[in-house]
């Protein structure tokens, strides 16, 4: 198990954000290599790696979310659990790389699909063209060790943006920034209600009278708002409180937003999180979350994304987004469209379940109000596909832990599977 917690260190060092994956796709192409496997890598970044006549594919995106000062990421060990400082710890996705990695130098019929760039659109499944071996796929991307995920949400990326009116006066002007924020994923943990900086940041604003001079909050169209830095004018001197600093910058001359209250007004009138509720499943069926708000080039522009286990639904809360921002003359758009994956075969589901009952009787089938690749994945070629994966703890935040105990189960499963498979 060292040995997987060593391969995961190892990767943390080697920049792999989000569109900034290139160093990490030689290693892992380079490493695939050293393990006597067949390597290939197609337009979209994906690696496909195997050797022997494997019966399972394992599958992990290599990208990870870059939150805090990442990619300079220092891991540390404390109280059983992987942390990082200042920065996420990228377990998201990179224990399933690190398990894969494991799994080549362990296994002599073993097949591994590395996918690029999952956490900006699933952009490397969508474009993916390598055909598998295995008619059995097995992602490692999920964050709970009790659970075998045999369906997940869809989701939509949606863009709003508005024609900015710009003038200059002289009044008082404070800087505000946001603190003591969580953040998280924006679909895993959008039931926990966690407070938004956007939202935060505009209802103080609005409740002290403040006109806008600068806008720029959240960090990733899938994490939910932690940061939020905002220069506006006041009246009246606003209160620091848990959520805000406040520092005066003077009586100063400055530009300033002219329709500030229109921005504001879009924000607060906004209804961020959970929009239906699946009871049958116990699970959040819709959601959406206001990811990022911030002036560029004569603009300001909100980025959004929506997730939905429901296709009719996922439909719906992005006509409905769009619709909402376009009544205040937005120009919008939306992108990276996919569909939830709803499982219609459950049968090697069933069988990595009754893997992870002689660990826990309790483990379960459960489908997840997050984004996996299985369901685009299995469109492309046949195939039977679920997914498991450590206990790991608000990814896509500088508060990212994983469990490492969870590594240390999940490799048993894994390699108990592997070995039946061989």
């Amino acid at each position: 198990m060292r040995e997987i917690i060593q391969n995961f260190k190892q990767i943390t060092q080697i920049p792999h954000c989000s569109f900034h994956t290139e160093e990490l796709r030689n290693f892992l192409v380079n490493f695939a290599k050293d393990q006597n496997c067949q390597v290939s890598v197609d337009k979209a970044g994906n690696i496909h790696a195997y050797k022997g006549k494997p019966k399972i594919c394992l599958q992990s995106h290599y990208d990870m979310v870059c939150m805090g000062e990442a990619p300079n990421i220092q891991v540390y060990e404390e109280n059983g659990y992987l942390k990082a400082k200042n920065s996420s710890l990228g377990a998201d996705n990179g224990i399933g790389i690190s398990l894969m990695m494991q799994a080549l130098k362990d296994f002599e019929n073993i097949e591994c699909l590395f996918t690029n760039d999952e956490e900006v659109g699933l952009c490397g499944a969508n474009n993916l063209t390598h055909t598998l071996i295995s008619n059995k796929l097995l992602n490692l991307d999920h964050e709970s060790d009790n659970e075998v995920i045999i369906g997940c949400a869809g989701g939509v990326d949606i863009f709003a943006s508005l024609n900015l009116e710009i003038d200059e006066k002289e009044e008082e002007c404070y800087e505000l920034e946001a603190i003591n924020f969580k953040g998280g994923h924006s679909g895993i943990d959008i039931i926990k209600n966690i407070k938004s900086s956007i939202k935060e940041a505009s209802c103080f604003i609005t409740q002290n009278q403040g006109e806008l001079c600068e806008f720029n909050a959240g960090e990733r169209i899938n994490s939910i708002p932690k940061h939020a830095k905002i220069i506006a004018f006041f009246k009246n001197s606003p209160k620091e409180n848990n959520h805000f600093k406040v520092k005066y910058l003077g009586k100063i001359k400055r530009k300033y937003y002219k329709n500030s209250q229109i921005i504001l007004n879009l924000i607060n009138a906004f209804a961020q999180g959970v929009r239906t509720f699946n009871h049958h499943l116990s699970l959040v069926q819709t959601s959406i979350n206001l990811s990022l708000a911030y002036e560029k080039e004569g603009k300001f522009h909100f980025e959004l994304f929506a997730r939905s286990n429901d296709l009719q639904e996922l439909k719906n809360i992005e006509f409905e987004t769009l619709t909402y921002f376009k009544i205040q003359n937005c120009e919008v758009s939306s992108a990276n469209f996919y569909p939830p994956w709803n499982n219609k075969d459950t049968s090697f589901g069933e069988e990595i379940l009754s893997y992870l009952k002689k660990e826990n009787p309790k483990a379960k089938l459960y489908t997840i109000h997050a984004g996996l690749e299985c369901g685009i994945i299995s469109e492309k070629q046949p195939l039977e596909c679920c997914s498991i994966g450590p206990n790991i703890y608000s990814p896509h935040s500088t508060d990212e832990k994983c469990e490492i105990n969870s590594i240390e189960k999940i490799s048993k499963i894994l390699f108990d599977i592997l070995k039946n498979h061989q």
